[in-house]
């Protein structure tokens, strides 16, 4: 057995159906008597249903929550969390909004309970990404890490068909990248190969059928065990790509994770072998990237970075970013197949063969 370091999250997880009532309890739990509620305009009156329980215990509401958390947009949240006196947040949405209650937590010291609403795993990472003119920058700290969650499948039930793919593909990104990360280990490789499972197969369920209990079930199950593995050890290129991407081209985050991931896992392939082995194994496939690529077609994901609005001459801004401030991948970054895979990438092509691994 080789040697490694396990650290656990300690972030209370409460994980069911109708699980948002235990709100109020929760809140007691974590000692905050005052909440201020975040999320974005367009969750804002699902977020002040779901937390109608909490009643007068919610003495404030920011509904400005922006994708790749602006600095400019925190700093006015945060001066609504100093007039309102809170000494809590509640985060009710996806990523975006659970990233600003992230980032008024590390600056308000106050307590974050995040209730997701989709599949992106934010709320298991003690990561935080932020945009400052352009560029977005990521920064880890254990008090990063949202206090408490509430998982509840019925808050998943009306997330359309589209957005469930992108965000549970997004959130299989973070465990394809937790097993082969530089610090995994025996642990968070079984989640990883658990989630990506759980997911993969749920997804498609959810758009032939939004309705489907038990696959919501299994994916928001799927969605969590991949955001523990992404708050547990490090990732490697597609993360410090898609982040370049986002914040350079203002792209939505889950479905650029969708459209690079299979071209990324396809560079690192002849890397990871024991990786590759595992993903057979979860995906029920010989090819990974490939079968990752198919799903993302299946379950409605755009087709290409061009799709999103990136425009060409981005390739080549993209490659020279992602070479920037070395960090660990399992394949060492050579440029000329860096740019070759966001090319294709933002043409909407297939993963290439001869980037795959061999069988």
């Amino acid at each position: 057995m080789r040697h490694f370091t396990y650290q656990g999250l300690p972030t209370q997880v409460t994980f069911g159906t109708g699980t948002v009532a235990s709100l109020p309890a929760v809140l007691e739990q974590q000692g905050v008597r005052r909440a201020l509620l975040l999320s974005t305009s367009r969750q804002a009156e699902q977020a002040r249903a779901a937390t109608s329980s909490l009643g007068d215990t919610i003495v404030g509401a920011f509904e400005g929550a922006t994708m790749h958390t602006p600095v400019e947009v925190t700093a006015r949240a945060h001066e609504a969390l100093m007039a309102s006196g809170a000494d809590g947040v509640v985060a009710f949405g996806g990523g975006s909004t659970i990233g600003l209650g992230k980032a008024l937590a590390v600056r308000g010291g106050v307590r974050h309970i995040a209730v997701p609403t989709t599949y992106a795993g934010s709320e298991m990472t003690p990561i935080l990404g932020e945009t400052t003119a352009g560029r977005k920058t990521t920064r880890r700290a254990p008090e990063i890490l949202p206090h408490a969650v509430v998982y509840d499948v019925n808050l998943t039930l009306g997330l359309p068909p589209g957005i469930s793919g992108t965000s549970g593909i997004n959130a299989i990104a973070h465990a394809v990248e937790g097993l082969y990360a530089r610090d995994t280990n025996p642990v968070m490789q079984l989640v990883a190969q658990e989630g990506i499972r759980a997911l993969a197969a749920a997804l498609p369920r959810i758009v032939a059928n939004g309705g489907d209990v038990a696959a919501r079930t299994e994916a928001l199950y799927g969605a969590w065990l991949c955001g523990m593995v992404l708050g547990s050890v490090g990732m490697a290129l597609h993360h410090k790509l898609c982040h370049t991407l986002g914040g350079s081209f203002d792209l939505p985050h889950a479905e650029t994770h969708s459209i690079v991931l299979p071209h990324v896992l396809a560079y690192n392939a002849p890397a990871i072998p024991e990786a590759m082995a595992m993903l057979r194994t979860a995906l029920g496939d010989q090819d990974p990237a490939g079968a990752l690529h198919r799903l993302a077609r299946q379950v409605g994901a755009p087709r290409s970075l061009r799709d999103l609005g990136m425009p060409e001459p981005g390739i080549e801004t993209a490659t020279e970013q992602a070479l920037e401030n070395a960090y660990w991948n399992p394949r060492p970054l050579e440029r000329a197949a860096i740019r070759d895979l966001i090319a294709r990438a933002w043409a909407g092509d297939p993963p290439v063969a001869n980037e795959s691994e061999t069988a």
